[in-house]
């Protein structure tokens, strides 16, 4: 039987591309899991009762340990399930440095191009919420931007994935090698979201032939063992468990941060989200964990990435 206090637990919605680079991981490493539905655009009260305020899709659980953003996700993952790895040809810092564009740069294109295709088909308030948080407090003009610069935006993607797909020319069936990687999964999930979500994605995929056999093999990874959870019993999980105790600091960290800091952390962009206030438990080059307390969840530990996120002393 499972022990509750170290069942992966991932709140997600199928639709999100960003999730879907986590449930791939997630197949990488045949992995079982539990899966909580979120709502798509907020109010979503029970991940941020878990989160304090962190409202960006995927979130991580495993017992009253909580995971935010992908980096954390990706190498808590690896640091419980060790094999296979993420890494089976090495180059593990070089692929962790890569995965900054893809989520950035790249991802940043992607949806521009998602959005700007829509145009005035989007729903109101979807494209309100998404416009602000990918594009700025001016994220009208932005998506009209995106819109009138649609080829442009498609012929920055193509130079990108002409590159990818020579990469993988030589037959291999991952990116950097017969084995994935996590690179697979943090490349896969913008292609992913050009086909899926772009009408014209498919067509303009079509072009790039070693691209579109290295999707089918990374979509046949599958994504592990999944198995529906509730909300609720989400919670209650989280409420019925104590948090891992992984104190650390970092005597050259140019903020100074130590255990027993008040900090508020949040992404390190004008996204209009709330900060999430706790305890600081543990402060490294890559991990904040903060710990907070809810009524009704007793302590958690709630973990970011430093790089792309904000760290302020309250």
């Amino acid at each position: 039987m499972t022990d509750p206090s170290t069942e992966i637990i991932l709140h997600n919605y199928p639709q999100s591309p960003v999730a879907e680079k986590a449930r791939v991981a997630l197949g990488i490493k045949n992995a079982a899991w539990r899966s909580v539905e979120i709502p798509r655009i907020p109010p979503k009260p029970m991940l941020t009762l878990l989160t304090g305020g962190y409202r960006r899709t995927p979130v991580m659980q495993i017992g009253a340990d909580i995971y935010c953003d992908t980096q954390c996700i990706l190498r808590e993952l690896e640091r419980r399930l060790p094999s296979p790895g993420f890494f089976p040809a090495g180059d593990a810092g070089l692929l962790w440095s890569l995965s900054r564009w893809t989520d950035g740069g790249l991802f940043d294109l992607a949806v521009k191009m998602v959005l700007g295709s829509a145009g005035d088909a989007l729903p109101q308030d979807f494209a309100e919420d998404r416009g602000r948080l990918y594009l700025g407090p001016d994220w009208a003009k932005g998506l009209k931007d995106a819109n009138s610069n649609l080829s442009h935006l498609a012929a920055q993607m193509r130079a990108q994935l002409r590159l990818l797909n020579g990469q993988l020319a030589d037959g291999r069936t991952f990116l950097t090698g017969e084995a994935p990687a996590a690179i697979d999964a943090q490349f896969y999930y913008c292609v992913w979201f050009i086909r899926g979500r772009w009408d014209c994605g498919p067509d303009f995929l079509s072009e790039f032939k070693e691209v579109e056999r290295w999707e089918t093999a990374v979509a046949g990874l599958g994504h592990g063992d999944m198995t529906p959870m509730t909300a609720e019993e989400a919670i209650e999980r989280a409420a019925n468990c104590e948090p891992v105790i992984l104190q650390a600091s970092d005597t050259r960290d140019p903020q100074g941060l130590a255990p027993g800091m008040n900090v508020t952390v949040s992404p390190d962009l004008d996204g209009g989200e709330q900060p999430v206030n706790g305890i600081v438990v543990s402060a490294t080059a890559d991990t904040i964990t903060i710990s907070r307390y809810e009524d009704d969840l007793n302590s958690v530990h709630v973990h970011f990435p430093r790089a792309g996120y904000r760290v302020d002393v309250s």
